[in-house]
C-alpha cells in the first residue's frame, strides 16, 4: 500500500479510459490508488485479450503507447542489488530479491499572469489591473519495501502569491498551515502490511472517496492530510472493504488542557485543541463487472480517548451513536451511496449521495434532508473520433450538509471541508472536453458554473426548513484551455487559459480573481 497521489492526474485518467473501453475493471470510489493497483492493471490491459492482434484493435495506437510509457514506470525490474538513476522516471533506486527503496525530487514552477480584475469588488466593473502570481513547490518522496511490508515518506513545501488554498475559499486548492500569507508545508508517509487479500496501514495522508471528475463529495481531498489507520480487504472477486480510523485537527482551543508558561522569554499560554476523530468504511459490491455499488457511513466525535465503539470497522455509527450518547450530542455522523458502471462500452455513468442528515419524516413535508448529491457521464473514445471524451457532470448540496452545531465535530480537517469544495447550500455545472493527441498529453476545454447561496451555519437560527438557494451570494462562471504533456514519469509541462467571471461574497474567493478576469499560467512540475 503505497499511495499514488491523485494529483498525479494523468495515470489515473488512463486507468479510467481503459475502464471506460471495458479493457479492465476499476473501483474508482476510493482513492489514492496504490502503486500496486496501479501496476496490477497496467498489467491486466497488457494481457487482455489473449493476443497481441486482438490488443491492438482494443486500444488506439495512443494508449498502446500509453500503455507501454506507463509500464515502464510502474514495472519494478528485475532486483540485482544495486544503486541506479534513472532519467525515465527520474528516480534513485536501489533493488534486492527482498528490499527496495527509490527516491526522486518534488519541484515545481508555475507562473501567470491575471488581468481584467477589477480590485475585489465582486461587481465586475472598476479600473483593469494586472497580478502576476507565482507558485513553486520543493521536497523530496521515498517509498519502499521489505517483504510484505512496505513505507513511503514525502516532504512538500508550498509557496503561492497570492495565496490560493484558504480554509474558506471556494476552490480545489489545498493548503495547510499558511505561514505569511504564502507558504505552507506538508508531510505525508506511512508504513502497511499487505497479504492475499488484503492490507493494513498507519499513514498520514488525504483520502478521497466518490466518483466524479469536476470533485467528489464525500472526501474531497481538499483538506490538509491526517493521520489514520487504513484497513482494506477484498477477499472475493465480487467485495471489498475500506475501512479508516482519523486524528483530525478540530482548531477548537481546549481551555482545561491549556495553561500559562512565565519564564525568562515573559509568560505565554500555552493552548491545546481539542481532540477530534473520523472514522468511515465504505463497502463495495459488484454484481456484474464493471458495475460498482458502494455504500458506507462515518462519523465525527470529540472525546477524552479513543472510543473502542468506533474501532469497528463494520459498523452503522449512527446507531452506536445513539447508544454511546444517548441523550446527549456528542458525535456527528453521515451516510453516502456510489454508483458506478461501464457497463456500456465507451461510457462511463455514475452518481452519489452523500446523507448528512435523514429524517424519514421529511420525505412527507415540504423540508428536505442535509444531501449533496452528484450525477454525470463520461464518453468518448469512438471509432470515428478516437481519443476525445465528453464529461458532464451536476453537483447540488443543500443548506448545513458538511455542517454541525458543534464546531469540534463539523465535518471538516484543520478547517477545511472534508467534503465537496463548494461546501453547503451550492449547484455547480461541470463540462470537459478532454483530447489525448500523443501518450501522456491532454488537451482540455471545459467550462464551470458555479452558485453558492447564504452560509445559515454563520447568520444562525432554525437548522431545518432553510430554503435552498434563496439568494445567490456568490457565483463563478469559468471557461478554461489546459495543456499537459508527460515529457517522462514525474515531470510535466502545463500551460493554461482561463475567463472567469466571480461575483458575490468577497470572502469566498481570492481577491484578485474578481469580477471579470483573464489568467494565463505555465509551468513545469518534478513529481506529485
Amino acid at each position: 500500500m503505497i499511495p499514488e497521489p491523485t494529483g498525479d492526474e494523468a495515470v489515473y485518467l488512463f486507468l479510467d479510459e481503459l475502464a471506460a473501453d471495458g479493457v479492465i475493471s476499476l473501483n474508482g470510489a476510493v482513492k489514492p490508488y496504490s502503486r500496486q493497483i496501479i501496476r496490477q492493471k497496467l498489467g491486466e490491459a497488457a494481457a487482455r485479450p489473449d493476443s497481441l492482434a486482438a490488443l491492438q484493435n482494443r486500444l488506439t495506437p495512443r494508449q498502446q503507447k500509453e500503455l507501454d510509457f506507463w509500464l515502464n514506470i510502474y514495472s519494478p525490474g528485475e532486483p540485482d542489488g544495486k544503486f541506479k538513476l534513472l532519467l525515465s522516471p527520474a528516480t534513485a533506486y536501489y533493488r534486492d530479491s527482498l528490499f527496495s527503496v527509490t527516491v526522486s525530487p518534488i519541484l515545481g514552477l508555475t507562473g501567470g499572469i491575471t488581468s481584467g480584475s477589477d480590485g475585489g469588488s465582486g461587481s465586475g466593473t472598476g479600473s483593469t489591473s494586472r497580478q502576476r502570481t507565482i507558485a513553486w513547490k520543493n521536497g523530496a518522496k521515498a517509498y519502499g519495501n521489505y517483504g510484505r511490508w512496505a513505507f513511503f515518506a514525502a516532504l512538500q513545501d508550498n509557496h503561492q502569491d497570492p495565496l490560493m488554498g484558504h480554509a474558506e475559499y471556494l476552490t480545489r486548492e489545498r493548503g495547510g498551515h499558511i505561514k505569511n500569507e504564502t507558504d505552507f508545508s506538508e508531510m505525508t508517509g506511512g508504513v502497511s502490511y499487505m497479504w492475499k487479500w488484503g492490507d493494513i496501514a498507519f499513514l498520514k495522508d488525504s483520502p478521497v472517496w466518490g466518483s466524479g471528475y469536476g470533485g467528489t463529495n464525500i472526501l474531497s481531498g481538499r483538506a490538509p492530510s491526517f493521520m489514520h489507520i487504513r484497513l482494506h480487504l477484498k477477499p472475493v472477486k465480487w467485495g471489498e472493504m475500506t475501512w479508516i480510523h482519523g486524528w483530525l485537527t478540530s482548531m477548537v482551543i481546549d481551555s482545561t488542557r491549556s495553561y500559562w508558561v512565565t519564564n525568562a522569554y515573559g509568560t505565554e499560554y500555552r493552548e491545546h485543541y481539542r481532540r477530534k476523530y473520523i472514522a468511515a468504511n465504505i463497502f463495495t459490491f459488484t454484481p456484474v463487472e464493471r458495475l460498482h455499488i458502494s455504500a458506507g457511513n462515518s462519523v465525527i466525535w470529540s472525546d477524552p480517548r479513543i472510543t473502542p465503539y468506533y474501532l469497528m470497522p463494520v459498523f452503522f455509527y449512527k446507531s452506536v451513536d445513539h447508544s454511546v450518547n444517548s441523550g446527549i450530542n456528542n458525535s456527528n455522523s453521515q451516510m453516502f451511496l456510489d454508483i458506478s458502471s461501464n457497463n456500456i462500452k465507451h461510457l462511463h455513468l455514475y452518481g452519489t449521495l452523500f446523507i448528512d442528515e435523514l429524517s424519514t419524516a421529511r420525505f412527507t413535508n415540504s423540508d428536505y434532508n442535509f444531501f449533496s448529491w452528484k450525477g454525470g457521464f463520461r464518453t468518448g473514445n469512438f471509432s470515428f473520433m478516437p481519443d476525445i471524451w465528453l464529461t458532464a457532470e451536476c453537483t447540488f448540496t443543500y443548506p448545513l450538509t458538511f455542517q454541525h452545531n458543534v464546531p469540534v465535530t463539523t465535518f471538516e480537517n484543520q478547517g477545511y471541508n472534508l467534503g465537496h469544495w463548494l461546501r453547503d447550500n451550492s449547484r455547480s455545472w461541470y463540462f470537459a472536453l478532454d483530447w489525448r493527441p500523443v501518450r501522456a498529453a491532454g488537451v482540455r476545454l471545459w467550462h464551470e458554473r458555479s452558485e453558492r447561496g447564504p452560509d445559515y451555519q454563520s447568520i444562525g437560527g432554525p437548522r431545518v426548513g432553510l430554503p435552498y438557494l434563496e439568494s445567490i451570494e456568490w457565483r463563478n462562471v469559468t471557461t478554461g484551455l489546459d495543456v499537459s504533456y508527460m515529457i517522462t514519469g514525474g515531470v510535466q509541462v502545463r500551460a493554461s487559459l482561463i475567463r472567469s467571471n466571480i461575483t458575490g461574497e468577497e470572502d469566498w474567493y481570492p481577491t484578485h480573481l474578481y469580477g471579470r478576469t483573464t489568467t494565463i499560467s505555465g509551468g513545469v512540475v518534478w513529481g506529485f
